[in-house]
C-alpha cells in the first residue's frame, strides 16, 4: 500500500493518507513477541491475516453528495430556462490518492437561446462587404430563430474594428488620419481599435439601422487588430449583454490578425490585460496603449466566457485561421464568398458543427487535484483530459464519467465542470478525509496507557500526558540513560532525527517544513515536499511527492513524472529499444553499452566466435554434442555451400575439437546474446602424415647429423696439429749455433784431386 517501511507511519492519520489501500489496525495490545509493537499499518488483507478484525481496521472511503436544484429537460415548453446538464452541483469528500467518479449527464435542449455578435473588419477590402452585411440582419435574425425553435430566443449584436491607430499600423498622418480611404468618393471614417456598435438585441431592424450608420475605414499594413477586439468582446460582458444562452462570436475579416509581441513596433510595451476598456462611446480606450493579446490569452477567456468563434474569412486567408481553430477549443471556420453573401449559410452550419459536438471540461485546478474524463459515447472510454462526444442530437442523452483525485490533503476548494460553450455547469467541491474516526469513548488516565494518557486509535503515541511518551506512556526521559534515548534517534549513527526533530525520550518528534506540512518517519527522515519538479510543478503535477521521491500517476512515468508513458518511438517492429534496454519517456535507455537513439550499435562490444556452440549445432560434434540446445539456446545455425557476408556480420576461422577450420560469419539478432550463424558446410581438415617419408627422413637426418659430427671432430684434429707445428717452426727459428770447431770432428768425406785429370 506504500513504497516506504510500514514502521515509518506511526499514526492513524499519517497512514491513510500514505496510500488508497492503506488501512490501520486500532485494536488494543496488537503487539509481537517482546512487547514490540505491530505494526498496525497495511493493508486490509495482511491487517486480517495479523488478527485484526474487521471492524477493528480503519479505512475510510469517499463520499459523494449530488444535488438537482433543477430538472434535466430537453424542452423549452413550460420552462423559459431549460437545463441541460445534471447533477448540477456535487460535495466530495475525498481520501488522499483514491480517485471518486462523479457521473454528468447532458441533453441537448430543443429552442436552446442563442447569442450572436457579428464582430466585423471595417479596412478597407471589405467595403463589399459592409454593404451586404447591412442588409443581412432581418436574414441572421430569422436563421438564428429557426435553430433554436421559437421567437425571442435569439439575439444579435454588431462590433467593428481596424487596428491600433499607431505607426506602422496606421498612417499617423493628420489628413489620413482624417481620411484613410483611397477613393475620395466613398464615405469614410477615421481608423479605430474596436468599437461595440449594438448589443445584444432581439429587434433585427435595430440591427440593421445601427449597422447601415457604419461607414469603412482604413489603415496601412495587412494584419488587422481581430484579436484585441475579440478579447474586448470577451471581456466586456456586461456591455455586450451576453445572457445564459448559446453564446456566438462571428469574426469577419480578409486578413490575418496581430498578436502579442507585434506590439514592440509601436513601442507599446505593456502586455493585454484581459479586462474590458470601453468608454461612454463604446470605443476601446487602450488600444494604443497595451499589446496585441496572445492566442493562449484570447483562448482562455473565450473558454472562460463559454464563446465559440466563428472565423467566417475569405479564401486567401483560411489557412491562417484553420492554425488558430487549432488552438482555440469549440471553433469554426467558414469561407466567405467575396461580398459576404453567403454568411447566413456560414453561420447556420458552423453552429451546427459546434452545437453537436460537445466537450466536458473544467476550471483552472490547484496542482493537489487532477480531473480525468471517459464518456458513454463511440471512443470515450479511454480517459482523458476531456470529455469528448460529437455529432450529438437534440433530445440525446450522454453521459460524461468526470474522475476526481485528490493528491494530498487539501483544504476545501471549489471548481465548474460543464460543456464549451455552455453557461450551464457544475459546481463541484471538494475536501479531503485525511483524519481517523476511531469512535474511542473519551477515559481519562486509560489503564492501557499507563494511567497517563488517552486511546486514540489503538495507540497512547500522542496523547500522553507531557513528559511521557511511547506507545503505552510508559516512557520518561528521567528513567533511562540519555544517551541510549539518543542514540535510538541517530539512522545508521547520523544526525539526531535527521536535523528535522527533536529527540525525546528515544522518539524523535519531527518538526514542521518550510511548507506548513511535517516530516515524518522513524527519524524524520521524510517529506513530500522535495521532489523533482517539471515546469515548476512538483512531479510535473501528475504524481505524488512520498519522501523525496515522485509516485506517477498511472499514465506518467519519468523521474519528475513528466511524460506519459509511450514506446512509439522505442518501437523497431514488435521489439521495444531491439531488446536492449527499456523505454522511458519514449526514449531508449541502452543497456550493456549499447547507444542510443534506438540501442542498435555498440561500440566497444564484440561479437565472440563460438566454437563449442556451432560445432554442436552445424556438426553435432565437440563438448556441447549432449546438451547443445540447452547450452546454445540464443544461437540460430544455417549451414551453407557458400557464405553471404553482410556489413554487419563478423567472419570467423575456428579450429574444432578434430583440429578442422570451421568457417562461419556471426550476426547479432535483437536483444542480448542473440546471434544468426552462416556455417560453411565443408570444413578444412588437414592431410594424414606420410610415415615412409617421415622414417625416411629421420634415418637420414640421424646419418646426416652424425657425419656432421665426424667432420667437426676432424676439423678440430686438423686445427690443433696445424697449431701444434707452427709453434715448432716458431721455437726451430729461434735456436743458435756454436762457431767453434771440435778437433776430434771429422769430415765423413775426403776430396783427392787427380792431377792427370783435365778440366777440358
Amino acid at each position: 500500500c506504500f513504497t516506504l517501511s510500514p514502521s515509518t507511519f506511526n499514526s492513524c492519520a499519517e497512514c491513510i493518507v500514505s496510500g488508497p489501500n492503506c488501512a490501520w489496525c486500532k485494536k488494543l495490545n496488537f503487539t509481537k513477541t517482546g512487547e514490540q509493537e505491530a505494526v498496525r499499518c497495511d493493508t486490509q488483507e495482511n491487517l486480517k491475516t495479523r488478527g485484526c478484525s474487521e471492524t477493528e481496521i480503519i479505512s475510510p472511503k469517499n463520499i459523494q453528495q449530488a444535488t438537482q436544484k433543477k430538472p434535466l429537460t430537453s424542452s423549452s415548453s413550460g420552462s423559459s430556462d431549460p437545463v441541460q446538464i445534471m447533477p448540477q452541483e456535487v460535495k466530495l469528500e475525498l481520501r488522499p490518492d483514491m480517485p471518486e467518479t462523479i457521473e454528468l449527464k447532458f441533453k441537448r435542449a430543443e429552442g436552446y437561446p442563442v447569442d450572436l455578435y457579428y464582430l466585423m473588419d471595417l479596412s478597407y477590402s471589405m467595403r463589399d462587404d459592409l454593404e451586404r452585411v447591412k442588409s443581412l440582419g432581418s436574414e441572421i435574425v430569422r436563421v438564428l430563430q429557426e435553430i433554436t425553435g421559437g421567437k425571442g430566443k435569439a439575439r444579435i449584436g454588431f462590433g467593428s474594428f481596424v487596428d491600433k491607430t499607431v505607426l506602422p499600423f496606421t498612417n499617423t498622418n493628420k489628413e489620413k488620419l482624417k481620411w484613410p480611404c483611397q477613393d475620395q468618393n466613398v464615405q469614410c471614417q477615421p481608423p479605430f481599435g474596436y468599437k461595440h456598435v449594438l448589443s445584444l438585441t432581439s429587434e433585427h431592424q435595430k440591427f440593421n439601422d445601427m449597422v447601415s450608420k457604419q461607414f469603412i475605414s482604413g489603415n496601412l499594413d495587412s494584419p488587422e487588430g481581430g484579436l484585441d477586439a475579440m478579447m474586448q468582446v470577451s471581456a466586456c460582458e456586461g456591455r455586450i449583454g451576453w445572457g445564459n444562452s448559446t453564446r456566438l462570436l462571428v469574426l469577419a475579416t480578409d486578413d490575418g490578425f496581430h498578436m502579442a509581441g507585434d506590439g514592440k513596433l509601436a513601442a507599446i510595451l505593456d502586455p493585454n490585460d484581459e479586462k474590458c476598456h470601453l468608454d461612454r462611446e463604446n470605443l476601446y480606450t487602450k488600444s494604443n496603449l497595451l499589446d496585441y493579446p496572445s492566442v493562449g490569452q484570447l483562448a482562455m477567456m473565450l473558454d472562460k466566457s463559454n464563446i465559440q468563434p466563428i472565423f467566417a474569412v475569405t479564401e486567401n486567408v483560411k489557412s491562417v485561421y484553420t492554425e488558430l481553430q487549432k488552438m482555440i477549443p469549440k471553433s469554426a471556420v467558414g469561407v466567405l464568398s467575396g461580398n459576404s453573401d453567403n454568411v447566413v449559410k456560414l453561420i447556420k452550419d458552423a453552429y451546427s458543427s459546434l452545437s453537436s459536438s460537445v466537450i466536458v471540461t473544467h476550471d483552472t485546478l490547484p496542482d493537489t487535484l487532477s480531473v480525468a474524463y471517459k464518456s458513454n459515447c463511440p471512443g470515450g472510454d479511454k480517459p482523458g483530459e476531456e470529455g469528448i462526444c460529437d455529432k450529438v442530437g437534440i433530445g440525446q442523452e450522454v453521459t460524461f464519467y468526470v474522475q476526481v483525485t485528490a493528491k494530498e490533503c487539501i483544504k476545501p476548494v471549489s471548481f465548474n465542470v460543464g460543456p464549451r460553450g455552455f453557461t450551464e455547469k457544475m459546481r463541484v467541491t471538494v475536501t479531503t478525509r485525511c483524519e481517523c474516526e476511531c469512535d474511542d469513548p473519551p477515559m481519562k488516565d486509560n489503564p492501557h496507557c499507563n494511567g497517563k494518557g488517552q486511546v486514540k486509535c489503538g495507540t497512547c503515541r500522542y496523547d500522553c500526558e507531557e513528559g511521557y511518551l511511547g506507545q503505552r506512556c510508559k516512557c520518561s526521559a528521567g528513567q533511562r540513560d540519555e544517551e541510549q534515548l539518543r542514540r535510538e534517534c541517530r539512522k545508521d549513527n547520523g544526525t539526531e532525527c535527521e536535523g528535522r526533530g527533536d529527540c525525546v525520550c528515544g522518539v524523535c518528534q519531527c518538526h514542521e517544513t518550510e511548507g506548513g506540512k511535517t516530516y515524518y518517519g522513524t527519524h524524520c527522515e521524510c517529506d513530500d515536499e522535495h521532489c523533482h519538479k517539471y515546469k515548476s510543478l512538483l512531479c510535473g503535477g501528475n504524481g505524488r511527492c512520498r519522501c523525496g521521491k515522485c509516485e506517477c500517476n498511472p499514465e506518467y512515468e519519468g523521474n519528475a513524472c513528466h511524460c506519459k508513458k509511450s514506446n512509439e518511438q522505442c518501437k523497431t517492429g514488435q521489439t521495444v529499444c531491439n531488446g536492449r534496454g527499456t523505454c522511458q519517456c519514449d526514449q531508449c535507455q541502452c543497456s550493456r553499452g549499447y547507444k542510443e537513439p534506438m540501442c542498435l550499435t555498440c561500440p566497444g562490444c564484440t561479437v565472440p566466435c563460438q566454437k563449442n556452440c556451432i560445432e554442436c549445432l552445424a556438426f553435432a560434434e565437440g563438448p556441447f554434442q549432449k546438451n547443445c540446445s540447452q547450452a546454445c539456446p540464443t544461437t540460430k545455425v544455417k549451414v551453407v555451400d557458400r557464405l553471404t557476408l553482410s556489413t554487419e556480420a563478423k567472419k570467423c576461422e575456428v579450429k574444432d575439437s578434430k583440429n578442422c577450420w570451421m568457417d562461419f560469419t556471426m550476426e547479432e539478432l535483437q536483444g542480448f546474446d542473440n546471434y544468426s550463424v552462416e556455417v560453411l558446410r565443408e570444413q578444412r581438415c588437414p592431410e594424414p602424415p606420410n610415415i615412409v617419408a617421415i622414417v625416411a627422413g629421420s634415418v637420414a637426418g640421424v646419418a646426416l647429423i652424425g657425419l656432421l659430427i665426424l667432420l667437426i671432430i676432424k676439423a678440430l684434429i686438423y686445427i690443433k696439429d696445424a697449431k701444434e707445428w707452427k709453434n715448432f717452426q716458431n721455437e726451430k727459428k729461434k735456436s743458435k749455433w756454436t762457431n767453434a770447431d771440435n778437433p776430434l770432428f771429422k769430415e765423413a768425406t775426403t776430396t783427392v784431386a787427380n792431377p792427370t785429370f783435365s778440366g777440358e
